[in-house]
C-alpha cells in the first residue's frame, strides 16, 4: 500500500479538485481510499455525500482508542472509497495538545488498512498544522498543486521547510512525488511565466501534465460527480487521465 498527501497551505489552488479526480482515475487500476482531512469537507460533498448524514469521519482516525476499522464509504466510482470530513477537525490541534506521539496517530490508525487498499490519498487542509503533519508522517509521497497565477510560489518555501522537518523528525522516507500546475491557461503570458518560475524553483519535480482552467471542472463537484463522470470529453478530464498515468509510472517505480 502506498500513501500520497496532496498538500498546499494556500487555499484555492485546485487541491481538492485534484484529490477527487486523481483518486477517481487511479481507481481504474487500484483500490483507492480518499481521506478528506479538510474540515471544509469539499472532497466529501464533491463526491456527493452529505456530512450531516454520516456517523463517522476522518476525525476518528485521531482517536487514541480507535476500534472501528471500517471508517469509509463506497463512492459511485468503482474501487474508490471515501472517509468523509468532519467539523470536529477544526479543534484537533487543541484537543491533542497534550497527547504523546500525536504526530503518529493517523499513521497508527491506518496500519489496520494495509491489506484493504492499494493506495490512500489524503486531501489535506490549507494549513501546516497537526493534521497535515500527521498526513506527511504517514505518507510515502507528497503531491503539491500550484496554481498558474500571481503569487503562485507564495508560502511554498514554508511548505518545503515543513516537509524537510517531517523528513528529519517523523518520516525519513517521505518523498516529493511532484508539483502539478493547476488552472493553467497556455494562451496567457502569465501562465507561461509562472510555469517557468515553478520549473526553476522545483527543478525536476515539475510534472509534465498541467491541469487547465476549465469550467467543467468547476461545475462537476456541485453535481457530486468527478470530471470523468460529468464530462468525459472535457479538457479537464483528459488532463486528469494524463496526470494519473504519469503518477502511476512514478509510483510503480
Amino acid at each position: 500500500m502506498k500513501i500520497v498527501s496532496i498538500v498546499n497551505q494556500k487555499g484555492g489552488v485546485g487541491k481538492t479538485t485534484t484529490a477527487i479526480n486523481l483518486s477517481a482515475q487511479l481507481a481504474k487500476n487500484w483500490k483507492v481510499l480518499l481521506i478528506d482531512l479538510d474540515s471544509q469537507g469539499n472532497a466529501t460533498s464533491g463526491l456527493g455525500f452529505d456530512r450531516t448524514q454520516i456517523n463517522f469521519s476522518s476525525f476518528n482516525f485521531f482517536e487514541t482508542n480507535l476500534e472501528n476499522n471500517e471508517l469509509y464509504l463506497k463512492t459511485n466510482v468503482a474501487k474508490l472509497y471515501l472517509t468523509p470530513s468532519s467539523l470536529d477537525l477544526v479543534n484537533l490541534d487543541l484537543n491533542l495538545s497534550n497527547v504523546d506521539n500525536r504526530e503518529y496517530l493517523l499513521k497508527n490508525s491506518l496500519m489496520k488498512f494495509e491489506s484493504n487498499f492499494d493506495l490512500i490519498i489524503f486531501d489535506c487542509p490549507p494549513s501546516l498544522g497537526l493534521i497535515t503533519i500527521n498526513a506527511l508522517a504517514a505518507s510515502n509521497y507528497v503531491l503539491i498543486p500550484v496554481q498558474a497565477e500571481y503569487y503562485a510560489l507564495e508560502g511554498l518555501t514554508q511548505l518545503l521547510q515543513t516537509i524537510a522537518s517531517v523528513q528529519n523528525s517523523f518520516n525519513p522516507d517521505l518523498d516529493i512525488l511532484g508539483v502539478v500546475l493547476t488552472m493553467y491557461d497556455k494562451r496567457t503570458t502569465l501562465a507561461n511565466d509562472v510555469k517557468n518560475e515553478v520549473k526553476n524553483f522545483f527543478n525536476n519535480k515539475l510534472l509534465k501534465t498541467v491541469i487547465p482552467r476549465n469550467i467543467r471542472l468547476a461545475e462537476a463537484p456541485s453535481h457530486g460527480l468527478t470530471i470523468e463522470q460529468y464530462d468525459h470529453w472535457s479538457r479537464g478530464a483528459k488532463a486528469y487521465r494524463n496526470l494519473a498515468k504519469e503518477l502511476m509510472a512514478m509510483i510503480n517505480n
